[in-house]
């Protein structure tokens, strides 16, 4: 997936502020179920909530106004009420690394309570993505 990096992304010396990252990641985790056919609010209305519990990353290089993103999503590790989403984002143009991070994420009900994944989810979890 690609981000454009605006100036609204950045901090005062056009640097992207370090907590958007987080916000790229979201956004990658989404497209990352799309790919594979499941929708967030489709899941969210049959009951099924994912809730960050952990989030990292690592600041390898400075990304900057004008510059476009590439994040590269995968699942790195699924248990029977989590997934790990590791992230890794690049420069388009140079293929720099910027940042590397992960987020573990826990399967609840959507009233908090936790919730196991069930067969179908763990399959479109650990499938290549469908043709758009």
């Amino acid at each position: 997936m690609e981000v454009r990096i605006y100036y609204e992304d950045t901090d005062c010396g056009g640097v992207v502020y370090y907590a958007n990252y987080l916000k790229y990641f979201e956004r990658a985790r989404t497209r990352y179920l799309e790919e594979r056919g499941l929708s967030v609010a489709g899941l969210m209305n049959e009951g099924t909530v994912f809730v960050v519990v952990h989030a990292e990353a690592d600041y390898r290089s400075p990304a900057r106004y004008g510059e476009t993103l590439v994040i590269e999503t995968v699942v790195s590790d699924l248990t029977a009420a989590s997934v790990i989403f590791a992230h890794v984002v690049t420069e388009k143009v140079s293929r720099r690394v910027v940042v590397e991070g992960s987020a573990r994420l826990a399967v609840t009900d959507g009233n908090g309570k936790v919730k196991r994944l069930d067969k179908t989810m763990v399959a479109a979890l650990q499938s290549p993505p469908q043709p758009s």
